[in-house]
């Protein structure tokens, strides 16, 4: 079993119960002596979410009673305040500073970096009742909403650790703090767009570490030579589908890096370019011309030097930046991360902070439990969690069985969720272990 499954159990000790009892009087949970201390509070919803996303708070009194603690739905309800939501906001704050890492990757790709880092955001649309508390940003993603929050999330495919911030829906990606937060040296950040920053990509390589990106395609780019390059024009005349070449970034920053260039098959230019136009019709703009002249290559720039990052390498690894999408889709569609079952702000704000304190857990679990097997599948092996969430509620109590808890979590992991290898279209986890296998190679 894993030498970190000790940490994770006591870091559950800490952010379930020492955590919300510290605060109890802080965030005015507690005013007085109750049957329902904020620890009984905290275990009830984040569990019982964490095992039933959908729980009713039927089912979360019971999970009060699985603390011996009676208690009504109606009693239930009338907890959620303000100063619970504060409580279970700042229990989440903290179950985020807990340091949980996975044993990392010994072969393949990922094997070459101390990280591989992801940066990536998602919105939590909110009813406009809560823009006092999380301004929305409106748009396609919020729908309109006057409320909205928006999740900044870093994700290391090395050891698994995680980091976030949750911040106003209207905040800008490039804006988060997670941006500047330091990187070890020969680490690769993957990043998409939303975070271009030529002061950062410069800051990377100051720190010895690595970046990896799409190029912004309103980026000077300029040759070995200080020509400032016509990327149409300079494709056009390559007589090559894949392309290196040293270049520099931005007419005042000049970042060195190099520009890789892969041509595209005919039909996967015309999808884009089909993209392209759908967008700028659904923001009731023309579509931009340098978009649709370039949709035939994927072009992508970093600062890895060839013989630790081939263009195949980069591929695999730009491919791998939708792992992070994964994990959203894990929260939202099977953690239900953006539902609730109430119209009261101060409820729905609960659930929230509840529900990515459950999933902070859950990631843990996924770390000691299955991040060692290149083949996991994070879908089964969250039910797999779920499935033991309530014994972990009762093991609580005791670090042994808590432990206990845990080992078994473990076995139910490395007996399933795995995904299949395929031979003609291998899954990311067979071109990590061995990019040649990629269509690029």
């Amino acid at each position: 079993m894993p030498s970190s499954l000790p940490q994770v159990a006591d870091a559950l000790q800490r952010v379930l119960t020492e955590v919300p009892a510290a605060l109890a009087r802080e965030t005015g949970f507690c005013r007085r002596c109750s049957k329902v201390t904020a620890a009984c509070f905290v275990q009830a919803t984040v569990l019982g979410w964490l095992a039933h996303p959908a729980a009713t708070l039927h089912h979360l009194t019971q999970r009060a009673a699985d603390q011996g603690v009676a208690l009504s739905p109606q009693g239930l309800a009338q907890r959620f305040t303000p100063a619970a939501a504060d409580l279970l906001r700042r229990v989440w704050e903290a179950a985020l500073t807990e340091v949980v890492a996975a044993d990392p990757a010994t072969a393949g790709l990922l094997a070459r970096f101390p990280a591989v880092v992801l940066l990536d955001s998602t919105t939590v649309a909110l009813p406009d009742g809560l823009a006092a508390v999380w301004v929305g940003c409106g748009g396609r993603v919020a729908q309109g909403s006057q409320a909205a929050l928006k999740l900044t999330v870093r994700l290391d495919l090395v050891g698994g650790g995680l980091a976030a911030l949750a911040s106003d829906g209207r905040a800008q990606d490039k804006a988060s703090p997670l941006q500047l937060a330091p990187l070890p040296a020969g680490a690769l950040r993957v990043a998409d767009l939303g975070f271009w920053s030529l002061d950062v990509l410069r800051g990377i390589a100051d720190q010895r570490a690595y970046f990896l990106s799409r190029l912004h395609l309103q980026t000077a780019v300029f040759a070995a030579d200080g020509a400032r390059l016509d990327l149409v024009t300079w494709l056009e005349q390559r007589r090559r589908r894949r392309l290196s070449v040293a270049v520099t970034l931005g007419v005042e920053a000049r970042v060195p890096a190099r520009l890789l260039a892969v041509q595209v098959p005919g039909r996967v230019a015309e999808a884009r370019r089909a993209a392209i136009r759908a967008d700028a019709q659904r923001d009731g703009k023309p579509p931009s011309a340098l978009k649709l002249a370039l949709a035939g290559w994927t072009l992508l720039v970093t600062n890895a030097p060839p013989d630790l990052l081939a263009i195949r390498d980069a591929l695999v690894l730009a491919r791998a930046r939708w792992q992070i999408e994964l994990l959203f889709k894990l929260w939202k569609r099977d953690g239900h991360l953006d539902e609730w079952r109430s119209a009261n702000p101060a409820r729905i704000l609960c659930e929230v902070y509840a529900n990515l304190t459950a999933l902070v857990i859950q990631h843990w679990l996924l770390l000691v439990g299955c991040w060692r097997y290149p083949d996991r599948s994070l879908t089964q092996a969250a039910q797999t969690v779920r499935d033991h969430a309530v014994g972990l509620l009762l093991a609580l109590p005791g670090r042994a069985r808590r432990l206990a808890v845990l080992r078994a979590i473990c076995r139910g992991m490395a007996h399933g969720g795995r995904i299949a290898s395929r031979r003609r279209q291998p899954s990311l986890f067979q071109l990590l272990d061995d990019p040649s296998l990629s269509r690029f190679a």
